[in-house]
């Protein structure tokens, strides 16, 4: 799909997947949603732990994801390539719509 025929071809993606990776995603999905399409990431607030202060009780798996979501959090705000919309719900929805 990453080879050309598929750039700019689709209209929605949902990425619910191994958090470690969701910035790689990112850096290849973005060419295949058209402009005006829409990227949805699962779990973009991770148990409420990216507002945590850091030292935080948090469990160990939690933890452990909690620095590559905020790490892609971060990522999609700088992206001058998409509009961002962070949705509370469930444990976080990061709708982001291709402008260029």
């Amino acid at each position: 799909m990453l080879q050309g025929k598929h750039h700019g071809a689709f209209d929605f993606i949902f990425v619910d997947a191994d958090k470690d990776n969701y910035l790689n995603y990112h850096k290849r999905l973005i060419d295949l949603v058209k402009i005006g399409g829409v990227i949805a990431y699962d779990n973009t607030l991770w148990n409420g732990s990216v507002v945590a202060p850091p030292d935080a009780p948090l469990r160990k798996y939690v933890r452990y994801y909690r620095d590559f979501v905020l790490e892609l959090n971060k990522a999609l705000a700088a992206d001058p390539r998409i509009e961002i919309c962070q949705l509370p719900v469930g444990d976080g929805v990061t709708l982001c719509r291709s402008i260029s």
